[in-house]
């Protein structure tokens, strides 16, 4: 557990405006935290309790990489960056998801994550010109749930069920959760994910210590360090398949790349390790809403990153202060943080 419990303070406040005026406000949540607990600045309630979604499928992946499945299948760097991923169902993602299903001797129905129409709209568009409906290879978890039937195949485990939290992969995967972010998880403090796996409540601290600890490696056995190691450089070298074109994870991690490790997460959830500055952050709207978390992070990036580049200043400065326009591609308004005072 987070060593540091500070009592809430004031979240930061993420206003969308329109014109010279305030429309609406995103209050966010924020921890930044070393890996050893310790809290170096926080926004709100450090201790929210928090499901983190799929900003954690770098911590669910580490399965892939420790039980030897990963290498007995021969996946590539880019099959373990789609691993890690929230994929938007562009050609490349679903093929990439493909070929790490064929590697495992597996159909596309042996996928339990469900199917979903691709979040990039030309992709969507693509399979609706043709007639043709979306599949499980589409989802934006098809990457992770290959790794969870790669990691049963190896094991000898039957892979039917196994998203199931009885399932000994799913076994496997909330117990190494529990480790890196140092929190016990139960049956009392799970629900079901959008993708049919298990999640859990965890601090914001405790899942901003556990990215401090995927940049470090401190705290960590030799062993884990080097497979979150494997895991950053795949996702440096293939930011397109972390999550799809335009999008916030893979602009960042395409200008940033192994200086910034994030991932964002439904209901808007999204956690960043800084590996230079030894530091992790958890961020969470209170309305769910992602574009605020955005914000939020482009801000604490450019203040916490060490010594950005003109490239990464540049994108960072884009991200925290994002123009609205409206249909016609006018500029009608803008977002931006009010309040993210670093104390």
């Amino acid at each position: 557990m987070p060593t540091d419990q500070s009592p809430p303070r004031p979240p930061i406040t993420v206003v969308v405006g329109r014109g010279k005026h305030a429309e609406s406000t995103h209050a966010i949540h924020a921890v930044i935290a070393r890996d050893d607990g310790s809290l170096v600045a926080w926004h709100g309630d450090p201790q929210r309790q928090t499901f983190p979604r799929s900003a954690v499928k770098s911590i669910q992946a580490l399965a892939l990489l420790e039980s030897g499945a990963a290498d007995r299948f021969g996946f590539t760097p880019a099959e373990l960056a789609l691993a890690c991923s929230s994929h938007a169902g562009t050609p490349l993602q679903v093929e990439t998801a493909r070929s790490m299903l064929a590697k495992v001797g597996l159909e596309p129905d042996s996928l339990e994550c469900g199917a979903h129409w691709p979040l990039d709209e030309p992709s969507a568009r693509a399979l609706a010109r043709v007639g043709a409906e979306p599949g499980p290879l589409h989802n934006n978890c098809s990457g992770k749930h290959t790794g969870f039937l790669a990691v049963a195949r190896h094991l000898g485990l039957d892979p039917t069920g196994y998203v199931a939290p009885d399932h000994p992969v799913q076994q496997r995967v909330t117990a190494t959760l529990a480790e890196v972010c140092g929190v016990p998880l139960s049956a009392a403090n799970r629900a079901t994910d959008g993708c049919s796996i298990p999640t859990y409540k965890i601090p914001l601290a405790s899942l901003a210590t556990g990215f401090a600890r995927i940049g470090t490696g401190r705290s960590l056995s030799a062993g884990r360090q080097a497979a979150f190691e494997r895991l950053r450089r795949a996702v440096a070298d293939h930011p397109l398949l972390l999550a799809g074109p335009g999008r916030f994870d893979s602009r960042v991690t395409a200008t940033c790349g192994p200086r910034v490790f994030l991932k964002s997460g439904a209901e808007g959830v999204l956690c960043a390790a800084i590996p230079a500055a030894g530091l992790g952050i958890a961020l969470k709207a209170e309305d769910g809403a992602l574009r605020g978390s955005e914000v939020a992070m482009a801000e604490l990036l450019l203040k916490m990153l060490p010594t950005p580049t003109p490239e990464e200043r540049a994108l960072l400065d884009e991200l925290r202060l994002p123009h609205l326009k409206n249909w016609r591609g006018t500029n009608v308004g803008y977002l931006g943080v009010t309040v993210a005072r670093i104390r």
